[in-house]
């Protein structure tokens, strides 16, 4: 199949406008350039794109899907110049990122803090499915996501994790909470109410596993999809709760959390996955590096 922009172009003008004499008006050449353009279009693709109705033309079934793809081609092609114009005219470089659902949100704003530290930075941020991220990251429309997990291996993918951040895992909790237990730590857990992340979440599984060697029947009450809200009702005094031990300082400051203690031997690890292309986002390169 081989075609160039110019016969798609021919055929587009000519599908808006009707016919191919005022096609010709329009672009100001000859209607012969044109009919012989949309021909080569045609054999091209192996169908009539064009069909004849009266005394004009009309576009056959083919044409309408033709006409449907083009419409998107040269629409994008108009808004070219207004976007190369906005671009030159601002400061500010622009970083399009995507952010899993089981990423922690104290610890996204940490990943994000060596460009958010600078003044000429545009941040567009995107929430959702793991598996929707990637699949917007391999056909650039996202710079990077940040998860809780690498991408799968998928040579279709075209993407590459990298780990940017492995962190103990640690409980937390407000004071009137843990004064409600006179047990050490980890046995307190036993008594005190727990809130967990949902099995959305990867680390869920490995506090399972902890619970279970360190002979815990843990008193969960509530599990959380969403970090945020777990951290919000663990702060009304709801029960003590799990986090990576990177978010300490923040858990003190903005929760008034306390550390209890740390799970031995029990990490999570937050990833970088980018385009596995040569030519590299610079503020990408500024998130991997910290």
């Amino acid at each position: 199949m081989v075609y160039s922009y110019r016969h798609l172009y021919y055929f587009w003008v000519v599908a808006k406008e009707g016919s191919m004499s005022k096609a010709a008006e329009r672009l100001n050449i000859a209607i012969q350039t044109i009919s012989a353009q949309v021909h080569e279009l045609e054999k091209s693709l192996g169908y009539l794109l064009f069909k004849p109705a009266g005394r004009g033309i009309a576009l056959t079934e083919s044409g309408f899907a033709a006409l449907e793809i083009a419409d998107q081609i040269f629409l994008l092609g108009e808004r070219l110049p207004e976007a190369v114009r906005e671009a030159a005219s601002t400061k500010k470089i622009k970083i399009t990122v995507g952010v899993s659902d089981g990423l922690p949100k104290l610890v996204t704003k940490q990943l994000l803090e060596p460009i958010l530290e600078k003044n000429d930075v545009q941040l567009i941020a995107h929430e959702g499915e793991f598996e929707d991220l990637l699949a917007d990251l391999a056909l650039h429309r996202l710079d990077i996501v940040l998860a809780d997990r690498p991408a799968p291996a998928n040579k279709n993918l075209h993407v590459y994790s990298q780990e940017i951040i492995k962190s103990p895992i640690a409980w937390f909790g407000p004071k009137k909470v843990l004064k409600l237990s006179k047990k050490a730590f980890p046995a307190c857990l036993g008594d005190l109410p727990v809130l967990l992340p949902t099995t959305h979440s990867k680390v869920r599984h490995l506090i399972d596993q902890w619970f279970i060697q360190n002979g815990i029947n843990p008193n969960i009450a509530g599990e959380f999809e969403d970090s945020a809200l777990l951290k919000t009702f663990a702060a009304s005094g709801l029960g003590v709760f799990p986090a990576g031990e990177i978010i300490k300082k923040d858990l003190k400051e903005t929760y008034h959390m306390d550390m209890m203690g740390k799970c031995k031997d029990i990490h999570e690890y937050f990833y970088a996955i980018r385009p596995d292309k040569k030519i590299q986002h610079p503020l990408v390169e500024a998130i991997i590096r910290g």
